[in-house]
C-alpha cells in the first residue's frame, strides 16, 4: 500500500483544484527511464478500471497493476527547504538511487 502525507495531500489538492475540468484523482506510476532503469511518475487523471484506488480524505490515488508491485510501503510526502520544494518518495524498496536521486533500482 502507498501512504501519502498530510503535507503531500493538502499540495496534490492546491494544485488539482487549479485545474480546469478538475481531475478525478492523482495518478503515480513507476516508469522505465532514468541512469538507475526507473523512475517515478505524478499526472492528474481520471482513473481507469484496472487501477487501484486508494482513498485519502477527498483525494483519490490510482495506481495501475504494474508501478504497484514498486510502490508497495512507499510514503510519498511534499517537502520544502531552502533549496526549493517539492515530492519526495521514500520507498524501501529501493536497493541503489542514481547520483541525482531521480531514478532508482529495485
Amino acid at each position: 500500500m502507498i501512504s501519502l502525507t498530510p503535507k503531500a495531500i493538502e499540495k496534490v489538492k492546491e494544485i488539482m483544484g487549479q485545474q480546469q475540468p478538475v481531475p478525478g484523482g492523482l495518478r503515480v506510476a513507476v516508469v522505465g527511464g532514468g541512469c538507475s532503469g526507473f523512475s517515478y511518475s505524478m499526472q492528474f487523471d481520471n482513473g481507469s478500471a484496472q487501477d487501484k484506488t486508494y482513498q485519502y480524505e477527498d483525494l483519490k490515488v490510482f495506481i495501475d497493476p504494474m508501478s504497484l508491485m514498486y510502490l508497495d510501503g512507499v510514503e510519498v510526502d511534499f517537502l520544502e527547504t531552502l533549496e526549493g520544494s517539492g515530492f519526495k518518495f521514500n520507498n524501501p524498496n529501493v536497493k541503489h538511487t542514481c547520483g541525482c536521486g531521480s531514478s532508482f533500482q529495485v
